[in-house]
């Protein structure tokens, strides 16, 4: 199954002719990128694994991705400008992230408020990261974030 991604970015703010996302390292091959961005994001997971960043809101995904990304990307931590989908698939589009994080904050919230039930936090869990997926809202790094 192929996982392409389509990104609408007829303006290249974040890819340059080739593909390569524009960076922090000057990095113009897709390869050398691929490998940095790991190494660098490999050690802030491990930074974020012994001292979390405490969820107070749907908008502390921000905060996640500026950390886990700071070396690497200039856009880290902002929503992405460009629409995205995969295999057809539109993720939200780039102008609804303030009604993704209000519905997401909603969420979190049923979530604070449920019981210690492991199916029920079970259930609470999977809608928001179904959400999260959905929203996509990071142009790379949703995932890790």
């Amino acid at each position: 199954m192929n996982s392409y991604y389509e990104y609408i970015d007829p303006d290249s703010i974040y890819s340059d002719q080739n593909g390569v996302l524009f960076n922090l390292l000057g990095i113009a091959d897709s390869k050398l990128l691929s490998v940095s961005e790991s190494l660098l994001t490999s050690k802030r997971l491990e930074e974020l694994n012994l001292k979390p960043i405490q969820i107070r809101s749907a908008y502390s995904l921000l905060d996640i991705h500026r950390y886990i990304f700071q070396d690497v990307y200039g856009w880290a931590g902002e929503t992405r400008k460009v629409d995205i989908s995969k295999q057809g698939k539109q993720f939200i589009t780039a102008t609804s992230f303030n009604h993704a994080f209000f519905f997401i904050d909603g969420l979190i919230g049923r979530f604070r408020g449920s019981s210690d039930d492991i199916n029920d936090v079970s259930e609470h869990l999977a809608e928001i990261l179904d959400a999260l997926n959905f929203m996509h809202p990071f142009r790379e790094g949703n995932g890790r974030a």
